[in-house]
């Protein structure tokens, strides 16, 4: 379980120390954002280029929960999931190693593979089918849209409030009745903000 709570030390440093002590390429106000929520926890939402309704199916969830389970091997968890047809959100946290952007681009590749049948190694043919799928037409197209939304979760209310409003994405869609029968859906880690 992580805990995200503020850590002690950013409590007790000044507006000076933060001149001092920050990288010139940061703002002063990521710095402090970070060093509070250590490690940060994100919300993260991606879709499917056009939008097309291709990700809601055995083969993607397998991959997603797949490639969420080995994130533990590098100090990445993913919390609670909802992969609806054409996008996918996600509460995602990692240690201060964690690179965001690398590892979404990870996620994407292995579940565009999934999708598609192609398969999720790392060679050059696995990396064009992730990115592309084919037209009726029988021209290549983007599989996702490009990059993806994050929103830093500062606090337990808003954690809660996300969630509530991602998990019943599927019943607002009439995709089912309750949001709770959703089968495309779950939690890979207990996150805890307390």
């Amino acid at each position: 379980m992580l805990s995200l709570s503020p850590s002690p030390t950013a409590a007790t440093t000044t507006a000076g120390s933060y001149a001092r002590d920050m990288s010139h390429n940061q703002p002063l106000r990521l710095d402090r954002i970070f060093q509070i929520y250590d490690p940060p926890l994100f919300f993260v939402t991606f879709c499917t280029a056009r939008p097309r309704k291709i990700l809601a199916d055995t083969r993607a969830h397998s991959a997603f929960i797949d490639y969420a389970k080995r994130a533990f091997d590098h100090n990445v968890a993913v919390g609670r999931y909802v992969i609806m047809p054409d996008h996918i959100h996600l509460f995602v946290a990692g240690d201060h190693e964690f690179d965001l952007g690398m590892w979404v681009r990870g996620l994407k590749r292995v579940v565009a593979a999934a999708v598609i049948g192609g398969r999720h190694g790392k060679d050059s043919a696995a990396e064009k089918a992730a990115a592309t799928t084919l037209s009726p037409l029988g021209k290549s197209q983007p599989f996702w849209q490009r990059g993806f939304f994050d929103h830093l979760i500062r606090n337990t209310e808003s954690y809660a409030q996300k969630w509530d409003y991602v998990r019943e994405n599927p019943a607002r869609a009439g995709l089912v009745s309750r949001a709770e029968n959703w089968e495309y859906q779950g939690e890979i880690a207990l996150i805890d903000r307390v």
